[in-house]
């Protein structure tokens, strides 16, 4: 293939997709390259890795751009089989070992997976296909009843491990689907009601002792500065630090003299403000924020159900992370160990991400 020929080949790939998007997306993964080289330095193994699955990212991306949607869209088996995999996966995180308190990874060998974030997506598809189907009678409660029990099975398993947060953000993916797919004020308000007599439930009888500490802490953040409110104290002291332009890129004293935890994943938030400040930060959010945007575009403008509701819940399951992480690096939520999607470290979200991403470039190129 000589070159004119290449080229016009990639011109034509980018005339089918959303072009915004894919170039919005590989900005912040060069910002997040740049940032962890700046917290661990080039030697470090996590940087290695993080441009390892940069690349593995981008490919599934690109990969499943080309996959047609519609196989999804039209056929129940794939996506329940999809579905049923997810399901035995979160399963078996229960025979792997306990990292930090939670059984939410499997190993194997040097590899681990975090088997929530293939069921965060696979949820997404699989209520973007139930509701497309069913939209004009979402109304009747046994359809809502019915998509319930598709989320409550992976939900009740995840609490189990427990990973509190990725339970609360499966849950807000299957809630914005519901109200997509038009369910009317009166199911609204009873969905409002069951859910809080499971957060009065939850408190009461499931959560763990450690859970209820976090959210005590973060009700009352100086009452235990050198113990449950160290990490948040840490990471305000690392964005404080980084004011309007940062301290340079590497020159962040908390995350490189160890004294933020988890830089270059659950806090990574509060790392790139002390390296970039609130210029940094800003950028970020703004690259998200179009992100978002170019996401509910591609959805708004396909004829396809599938397609409005599949973009819906993506863009749910990224803004999703962007907020919860945010507002526990900041203080504003209480602790619970999710990634910043495109900046932590590690593959499961990323992958699954960049799966989902194809899967919508796939939509706006098969319409």
């Amino acid at each position: 293939m000589d070159s004119t020929h290449f080229i016009k080949n990639i011109r034509f790939y980018f005339e089918r997709i959303d072009a915004i998007l894919f170039f919005t997306v590989m900005i912040l993964l060069a910002v997040s390259i740049l940032n962890m080289y700046g917290i661990t330095g080039f030697d470090s193994p996590i940087f290695r890795k993080q441009i390892i699955l940069t690349i593995i990212g981008l490919a599934v991306m690109v990969l499943f751009s080309f996959f047609n949607y519609r196989y999804l869209k039209n056929y129940s088996l794939p996506v329940l089989f999809l579905y049923v995999i997810s399901l035995i996966l979160l399963g078996l995180t229960f025979f792997s070992g306990s990292v930090r308190g939670t059984n939410s990874w499997l190993s194997l060998s040097s590899l681990t997976l975090e088997p929530v974030e293939l069921t965060k997506l696979c949820l997404i598809i699989l209520m973007a296909k139930y509701f497309s189907q069913r939209h004009i009678h979402i109304n009747q409660f046994r359809h809502i009843i019915i998509s319930g029990a598709y989320f409550l099975i992976p939900a009740v398993i995840i609490v189990k491990q427990p990973d509190l947060g990725s339970a609360v953000i499966l849950s807000l993916i299957w809630a914005s689907l519901l109200i997509g797919a038009g369910i009317n004020r009166k199911n609204i308000f009873i969905l409002l009601g069951i859910t809080l007599i499971i957060g009065f439930m939850s408190w009461t009888f499931m959560l763990k002792p450690y859970q209820k500490t976090r959210i005590v802490s973060f009700l009352d953040q100086g009452s235990d500065p050198l113990g449950s409110g160290y990490n948040l104290n840490q990471s305000k002291i690392a964005i404080g630090s980084g004011f309007w332009l940062g301290n340079g890129l590497g020159k962040g004293s908390q995350a490189s003299l160890g004294f933020l935890p988890e830089p270059h994943n659950d806090f990574i938030f509060a790392a790139l403000a002390e390296q970039f400040g609130l210029v940094g930060v800003v950028f970020i959010l703004v690259l998200i924020s179009v992100g978002l945007y170019r996401i509910l575009t591609i959805g708004s403008g396909t004829p396809s159900n599938f397609g409005k509701l599949f973009s819906i819940g993506l863009s749910v399951f990224i803004f999703s992370h962007v907020f919860i992480s945010t507002g526990v690096n900041i203080g504003l939520l209480p602790v619970t160990g999710l990634p910043f999607p495109f900046l932590s470290s590690g593959g499961s979200n990323l992958v699954s991400i960049m799966t989902g991403l194809g899967i919508l470039q796939s939509i706006k190129r098969y319409g």
